[in-house]
């Protein structure tokens, strides 16, 4: 075991929040509404740490067309208290776009605009967040024999700063998830990186750019590309024959539903695979139609003009990249004849999603308290609190990575608003565990754990 830090964090804390993204911003308003409507006796207290230096979510992303795939009233709030002072709706009254927003008949918001209202709401409880505070570890407090607390230390300067807790809640979001053996690298990117980095291209006339993927992400920087770069060529390779649309419709979307999270929980797990692999087309590897159309009327007119820049390789797969100082040389096979195309790119962009940051990972010696399902996944209890050892008596809560027990929606926005008043609603019945004696870390009574 490593070496326990001195007792040095004398409050705790009725919860600490790892990460400030969308859903524990929300968490966070959450206990503000909930601390406003109970007074002193019964608030929660609460510390979140983010280690970034502000409020930031997917800044690579926010092109500035790019809308929003889930409607405003899925915001921060809404769906749990549609009262709110926090609502989008109160956001573009305070920005007096109130009006204008309603004039445009149109529920889904540009993404920038959705990422400054998330910026605004957070700064309205910025008094419950250390920004630039970067998780380093998680250690038990021992107390009578159970782990009673947990120990949060975090770099933020020269030395690590402690926080101490009764509850965790971990929304440290999702990372980008490239193929396995393949780096990121200056012309090799995740879709992630696309505005982060495509300025520095701006004055180096690329002539190629080729985006491997068939989902929104891949599309959007495809579109972008193209629009951004008019001498360049773009190249989009994927298995499919184009792109698939997204179901949005209204009984397809009943599957984000808070509804269809307790139907997901309950039902066996044959149902639930079944359930993710029906309803996948709402939001994995799925494009919305008018960015499809747009595409498809771009290409046709390139046609008929005679200058093709917007190229699709259908049917296709990235088989070898190499990386030189000056290109990427990508060799695209067709699945159906073997064909291979060379591609000089000046940029290689992977749009191969994301993937839930790993809690046991995060957790460190706590982990060895999570019980794992017979598939080796955590096991998660109904109010997104992980199934533990009765030996661990505080409480661990997830905002992702719960999808195979919770649904579709366990890494998005569309439940966010719901899914931190279950949490908060858990945290509050089950109340503090009184315990007496004398606070130790795990470390400090050895094996016993």
């Amino acid at each position: 075991m490593s070496r326990a830090l001195p007792d040095a964090a004398p409050l705790v804390h009725d919860l600490i929040g790892i990460g400030f993204g969308p859903s524990n911003v929300a968490m966070a308003i959450a206990l503000s509404e909930h601390n406003a409507s109970v007074g002193g006796q019964g608030a929660v207290t609460a510390r979140f740490l983010e280690q970034q230096p502000r409020f930031g979510w997917h800044r690579g992303m926010l092109i500035d067309d790019a809308t929003m795939q889930v409607s405003f009233l899925k915001d921060l709030v809404t769906l749990r208290n549609p009262t709110s002072g926090f609502s989008f709706l109160c956001y573009l009254q305070s920005r007096g776009r109130l009006i204008d927003f309603v004039n445009h008949k149109n529920l889904f918001p540009l993404r920038v605009e959705f990422h400054d209202y998330f910026e605004w709401a957070a700064a309205k409880v910025d008094d419950m967040v250390s920004y630039g505070h970067e998780v380093i570890a998680v250690r038990p407090v021992v107390v009578d024999g159970v782990v009673r607390y947990v120990d949060v230390i975090a770099r933020s300067g020269a030395e690590p700063v402690v926080h101490r807790a009764r509850n965790l809640v971990i929304g440290t979001g999702l990372r980008p998830r490239m193929p396995e053996g393949v780096a990121r690298s200056d012309r090799v990117w995740h879709t992630s990186d696309l505005l982060t980095r495509v300025n520095a291209l701006k004055d180096t006339a690329p002539s190629r750019f080729v985006v491997v993927g068939a989902g929104q992400s891949a599309a959007e920087n495809v579109a972008y590309l193209h629009r951004a770069f008019p001498e360049a060529e773009v190249c989009a390779v994927f298995s499919r024959y184009g792109y698939s649309p997204a179901d949005d419709s209204g009984f397809a979307n009943r599957i984000f539903d808070p509804d269809a999270v307790d139907a997901y929980f309950a039902a066996p797990e044959d149902v639930k695979r079944k359930l993710i692999e029906y309803h996948a087309n709402t939001n994995h590897s799925v494009v919305d139609i008018g960015l499809i159309d747009d595409l498809y009327r771009q290409q046709y007119r390139e046609k008929v003009l005679g200058a093709e820049r917007l190229r699709f390789l259908k049917v296709s797969r990235l088989t070898d990249v190499v990386e030189t100082p000056h290109k990427v040389l990508a060799t695209v096979e067709s699945l159906v004849t073997g064909e291979r195309t060379h591609l000089d790119a000046d940029v290689l962009i992977y749009a191969t999603g994301y993937r839930s940051a790993d809690a046991l990972g995060l957790l460190g010696e706590i982990g060895r308290y999570c019980l794992l399902d017979e598939q080796g996944r955590v096991r998660v209890e109904r109010d997104y609190r992980l199934t533990t050892d009765p030996g661990l008596r505080c409480g661990i809560y997830l905002q992702g990575g719960t999808e195979h027990t919770h649904g579709i929606t366990s890494a998005l926005l569309s439940n966010t608003a719901v899914r931190v008043g279950d949490i908060l609603r858990s945290i509050v019945e089950r109340g503090p565990e009184p315990a007496a004696g004398p606070r130790r870390t795990a470390d400090e009574i050895g094996s016993s754990l």
